[in-house]
């Protein structure tokens, strides 16, 4: 798994769809997951550290985990299947962890309120990110190249005695 970070909201460019931008630590990939209206609204708020004068949704929620003393300890994008995102709520009350089932919008929206971690598994990952920094990335293939390249026999072979010799 790697723990990603709301990078933003953005809009796409035809539909004019949110979207929530979630990011790896080293800022070289991007996990774009389309969302509602709503949904980008309740997140732009957390990020914002908007407070509401009245609990909305995803507050009330979050009061309702403080009120029955459950923790959320994370959440999991878990999968992609036919372009739909599936997420997890982790939750623990005292030693019980509970894993609750989540539409992604909504498990980072509840995320970012309670300060949660946001995980992505390293499959989802791979279908469906975007990079962030292209330049990057083909400098790092092309060291990489120029590593293998590099490369001879000789450079695997163990120096000094081996074991078989010294009986």
């Amino acid at each position: 798994m790697i723990e990603m970070k709301v990078a933003g909201i953005a809009l796409e460019a035809a539909t004019r769809s949110p979207i929530v931008l979630l990011r790896d630590s080293t800022e070289r990939r991007q996990l774009p997951i389309y969302i509602g209206q709503d949904q980008a609204r309740a997140i732009i708020s957390a990020l914002e550290g908007q407070t509401p004068p009245r609990p909305l949704t995803h507050d009330l929620i979050v009061n309702i985990f403080d009120e029955m003393e459950l923790a959320l300890e994370r959440v999991v994008i878990h999968s992609l299947q036919d372009s739909t995102f599936y997420a997890i709520l982790t939750v623990r009350q005292g030693e019980t962890r509970k894993e609750i089932d989540a539409r992604p919008s909504d498990a980072i929206a509840i995320a970012l309120r309670t300060r949660s971690p946001i995980w992505v598994m390293e499959e989802v990952i791979a279908d469906a990110s975007v990079p962030v920094d292209r330049d990057a990335d083909e400098a790092e293939r092309q060291a990489f190249r120029d590593f293998l390249n590099d490369l001879r026999p000789s450079d695997f072979t163990q120096k000094g005695k081996s074991k078989s010799s010294e009986s």
